[in-house]
This record gives C-alpha cells, structure tokens and sequence, in this order.
C-alpha cells in the first residue's frame, strides 16, 4: 500500500508539506502544490480514511443499506438518492444485504467503521434491538426498524385504493391480490390492507395469494401458473411491478386476459412495458425527502416518524 511517506521522498517534499498540500493547509507554492499532486497520480496514492477521521475532518459520507439492486425499483432509487447526496457535498457507500443477517450486520460495521453521518436505510433483516443500538442518524424507506424510527414512504394504502378502484372501474367481479408479503415490519403490507379495504366498501372481496420473496423465478412462476389455471382470475393488483409482469405473462401464455395491475412505475416500466397498468411511486420525490430528512437529522433537528407521500394511477397503452 503506498503511503504518505511514499509521496513526499516522490515528491520531493517533507512529510508535513505533502500533508498539507493533501488537506489544504496553510501558504504553498504552486510549484510545490503540482510536484505533491503529479506523486499522488503516478503512485495512484489515496489518503487514509480512518486517519482522516481521526484528525476530526468530516469524510462527508452517507452509507445506504438496501436488499439488492435486481429490483429496478431499489436500481432507481438508489440512483436517484446517490445523485441528491452528490448535490449536496456527501459520497455514498452502499451496502446490499440481500435479505442476510450476517451480511447486513458486516456491511454496517464497515459503514460505522468508515464513520459514515448517516444512513438510509432500505432493507431489514435485524431485531429492533440492534437497530436501536446503531450510533448514527438513521431514515428509514418503507421499513419500521423501531418504533423510533424515522420512516418515508409512499402512500401505500392510498395505492391500494386506487387499484382496487381502478379494477372496479374495468368490471372485475372474479378479483385477487398477488404479494409477496412475507415481512411483517414492511410497510407495503399496507397496498393489500388499502386495495381489501375499497373492495370491501363496494361488496366485493379478492382472494389473496402470498408468495415468498425466497423463491427463485421459475417456482414463483410454477405457483403462479397453478393459482391462475385453478381460479381464471379477471383482475388482479400485484405488489410490484416484476410480479405484475411475470402475471401477465403467464396468463398471456394460459390465453387468459385479466386486468392486472402493478405497483412502483419505474421510467425502465413506463418506457419498455409501456402496457402495464401500475401504482406510480415518485421515486424522485422520495429520494429527495430521504435526503432532506436524513441532513436535518444529522444536524440535530427532531423529525416526525412519518413521511408518507401520494402515489398516482398510471394507465398502460392498450
């Protein structure tokens, strides 16, 4: 590893002067400051985080902490969010849990580690507890890590609602609910509870059917070709968007044609799966807010443990 003394003999420069030409101290020539920045280059030098820290200097770095990045909902997101922390002065480290214990409990001793400000935190595999004891600002997505917690999210039962208006409005009578609903502490559970909810007001009912957000492509299509052979459903909300499509497809396939809806509204849905019919997210909304919550946080404000933001119906071309 090439340190800093590495630079200096380079360089041609004491130690303390390639310290100061690295953080920006005092009088320096720029003759010195050039020799200092051409080492730097050709022995690809890159300062010490943890020494940096030490020295009381902010790294100005968020940590997000999010299942994966298949889902092109949290791919969106995440970018949107990175993109608003770069705007204002802050790096992002991401940690992808993919729904394990230990990983998620490894990635957030790097965070923690690299004295990160803050986290957005996107995915929940832990006890409250160990949330609880996690020395740094935390705002959560769609997740209730405690009861303390700070969360942001889109109006999921409002979301419900309006897909279960929306299958009303297309004459569904035989109507389910496909979900993957497996966490009890996502907020999402709240899409079936809105979308049951607007049915029950108009005397209808849907069956719902859960599949585990374990199961592997090919056995969640397997089970949902079963279900579709068995009942012939003529509208259905889904949870997301990639269930939605993978139902349609499979009903495509069975020459079945229910009326199905999805839910996020991704830009990769609304401009290649133009069809789909879904619950529209303003992810670019959200990211903004996680943000703006997160820095207030930091800076010592006291926040409200709810931010919930309206979702809306868009309709697919026939």
């Amino acid at each position: 590893m090439v340190k800093l003394e590495d630079v200096a003999k380079k360089a041609g420069v004491s130690l303390t002067t390639a310290s100061r030409v690295i953080n920006r101290k005092g009088y320096l020539s720029s003759n010195t400051i050039q020799k200092v920045e051409d080492a730097i280059a050709e022995l690809h030098y890159t300062p010490n985080a943890a020494a940096r820290s030490l020295q009381g200097k902010s790294l100005k770095l968020i940590g997000l902490v999010f299942p994966n990045i298949q889902n092109i909902f949290y791919a969106e997101l995440i970018e949107k969010i990175e993109q608003e922390l770069f705007k204002k002065g802050y790096k992002s480290m991401l940690a992808l849990t993919e729904h394990d214990k230990q990983k998620e409990r490894d990635y957030l001793s790097l965070l923690l580690s690299n004295q990160v400000e803050g986290i957005i935190y996107g995915s929940h595999n832990l006890s409250p507890d160990e949330y609880s004891s996690i020395q740094a600002p935390i705002v959560a997505f769609d997740r209730l890590l405690t009861p303390e917690t700070t969360v942001v999210g889109p109006d999921n039962f409002q979301g419900g609602q309006l897909a279960a208006e929306a299958l009303i409005q297309t004459g569904s009578k035989k109507i389910a609910f496909f979900g993957s609903t497996d966490n009890p502490f996502s907020i999402t559970n709240l899409r079936r509870e809105g979308f049951l909810s607007s049915l029950e007001t108009r005397g209808l009912e849907a069956r719902v059917l859960n599949f585990s957000s374990s199961l592997t492509v090919t056995r969640k299509s397997a089970q949902i070709k079963q279900t579709l052979l068995e009942h012939q459903f003529d509208g259905i909300f889904c949870t997301d968007d990639l269930m939605a499509l993978l139902v349609k497809n499979i009903a495509q396939e069975l020459h079945q044609e229910p009326y199905v809806i999805g839910f996020d509204g991704t830009e990769f849905i609304q401009n290649y799966e133009t069809s789909l019919t879904t619950i529209k997210q303003p992810i670019s909304d959200l990211a903004e807010l996680l943000v703006e919550l997160l820095l207030k946080k930091i800076a010592g404000e006291t926040l409200a443990h709810s931010y919930q933001l309206p979702v809306k119906l868009h309709i697919g071309e026939l």
